[in-house]
């Protein structure tokens, strides 16, 4: 008996030897998991989509060709255009009404009076196609972008992949002017040492000359993940991203789904609008003391009388917002069918996004940052295609499933990120509000001048605010 208690004891210690490093294996391999799980970083899902007309075929891979495409015009479409405009309604304005009850009517026959007589669509047709344009189907629809590569590379000097995304009521000529400074700096007075891009700018799905999706639910998410599937099979797989507007949210999704593609991301517009006591009371003291809650004087210069720019300032530039977020293709009938219409309602915005005191002049201060060239170059743009209506959708399919656009914000952002705040930008966002989302921000820039539309308007200042920011990304 003693012999076998002795040997079941051994049997026991053994056992006791085999479990303990088992056990302490066991939850030091838990523990592992734990920490490297809390450290993954969190991505967007990519998924996938059809937006074709009709079923997704069952059979058959897509066309993945890249098909050169050419702007074109006709003697018909200029000779429907001129009909319309010569059948012009005029409604008098109100006196001393500048734009503050929208376009001013007078301004606008102006207007139209130099597109009926003095505007050469041709001739722009022309200009527009000075950059190479092309074609691709992607998710069952034909997706149109511009490729412009730099004429000439300094020897040792890396070309940076560049996609620039704009948003509405814009269109990829928006970048016309931003393009040569980016693909030939030193040519443009651009500093010498500068990186040099070459630049993919294409048409968000359902603007311009990307067909319009087919089916519903076509959001900044479907887009992120067709502008990834674009540079890819453009033989890209790292590449910097930049936008404003629709753009920015589409690019920073893009940062969201794929963070090992995108080399850093370049935005001048930032969708954060976080909610909550700690917010609140960062409004109320920063307001007497920015310092005490992360804001610098000129963010309190741009934020405050809040009320007024972040209330008044914001009901007053959107109700626009909630036409196109709950039936736009209602008014999106009237818009289709009228050119001056049209003009109207996107040129109204040039106006007061450009620069909110033109909101007191009776032209709008429209030309004294554009040309009218330029500004109707764009309206044709959506003109020609009927496109006014998708582009519209697009609000509908985003805020119906996010309301307030702060969905995909809990999904941080963690690639290197550069922020360039315009003084007259619709609503300022200061560093210490975007870093609730943007975890890596290298460059954060006030500019000294500019709105909305970025690139159209300045775009010499966001040309270097970009390359500064990408030369900080190579460096890291």
């Amino acid at each position: 008996e003693n012999v076998l208690s002795q040997i079941r004891s051994f049997e026991c210690s053994q056992k006791h030897a085999v479990l303990v490093p088992v056990a302490a294996l066991g939850v030091g391999g838990m523990l592992v998991y734990w920490l490297r799980s809390r450290n993954k970083i969190k991505t967007l899902e990519m998924g996938n989509g059809w937006w074709g007309s009709g079923e997704r075929p069952l059979k058959g891979k897509e066309d993945e060709s890249i098909r050169p495409f050419k702007i074109e015009t006709s003697d018909k479409e200029i000779e429907d255009l001129h009909w319309r405009l010569d059948r012009f309604r005029y409604t008098p304005h109100l006196e001393g009404a500048a734009f503050h009850y929208g376009f001013n009517s007078s301004y606008l026959q102006k207007v139209v009076a130099y597109w009926r007589n003095q505007f050469d669509w041709r001739k722009q047709v022309e200009v527009l196609n000075k950059y190479p344009h092309y074609h691709t189907t992607i998710e069952g629809i034909d997706i149109h972008f511009i490729h412009v590569k730099p004429p000439y590379v300094p020897h040792g000097r890396a070309v940076q992949p560049l996609l620039m995304v704009h948003g509405w009521p814009g269109s990829f000529y928006e970048f016309y002017k931003i393009i040569p400074l980016l693909t030939e700096p030193a040519r443009h007075g651009l500093t010498e040492g500068d990186v040099v891009f070459e630049v993919i700018c294409p048409s968000i799905p359902g603007y311009g000359f990307s067909e319009a999706p087919h089916q519903k639910g076509f959001d900044s998410i479907a887009a992120a993940r067709i502008f990834h599937k674009l540079m890819n099979r453009l033989g890209f797989r790292e590449y910097y991203v930049q936008g404003g507007d629709w753009g920015s949210r589409i690019c920073t999704n893009m940062a969201q789904m794929l963070p090992q593609s995108v080399k850093g991301l370049h935005v001048n517009l930032v969708f954060v609008n976080k909610q909550g006591l700690g917010r609140l009371i960062s409004i109320m003291l920063g307001a007497y003391a920015p310092w005490l809650v992360g804001l610098s004087r000129e963010d309190a210069r741009r934020i405050y009388p809040f009320m007024q720019k972040n209330v008044y300032d914001i009901i007053r530039e959107s109700g626009y917002l909630h036409i196109q977020g709950t039936k736009p293709d209602t008014a999106g009938c009237g818009l289709n069918d009228s050119p001056v219409g049209l003009a109207a309602y996107i040129l109204e915005k040039f106006s007061t996004w450009t620069d909110k005191s033109f909101l007191h002049k009776d032209d709008g201060g429209l030309e004294s940052k554009y040309s009218l060239d330029e500004l109707l170059t764009n309206v044709m743009i959506y003109w020609v295609t009927s496109s006014i209506v998708p582009s519209m959708r697009f609000y509908k399919e985003n805020f119906s499933k996010d309301p307030d656009l702060t969905l995909h914000n809990r999904v941080a952002v963690h690639v290197p990120t550069g922020i360039a705040a315009y003084p007259q930008e619709i609503v300022h966002t200061p560093r210490a509000w975007a870093k609730d989302v943007y975890k890596n921000i290298i460059t954060y820039s006030y500019m000294p001048r500019g709105g909305h539309f970025a690139a159209f308007e300045e775009p010499k200042l966001l040309a270097q605010d970009i390359m500064q920011f990408v030369r900080k990304v190579e460096q890291l």
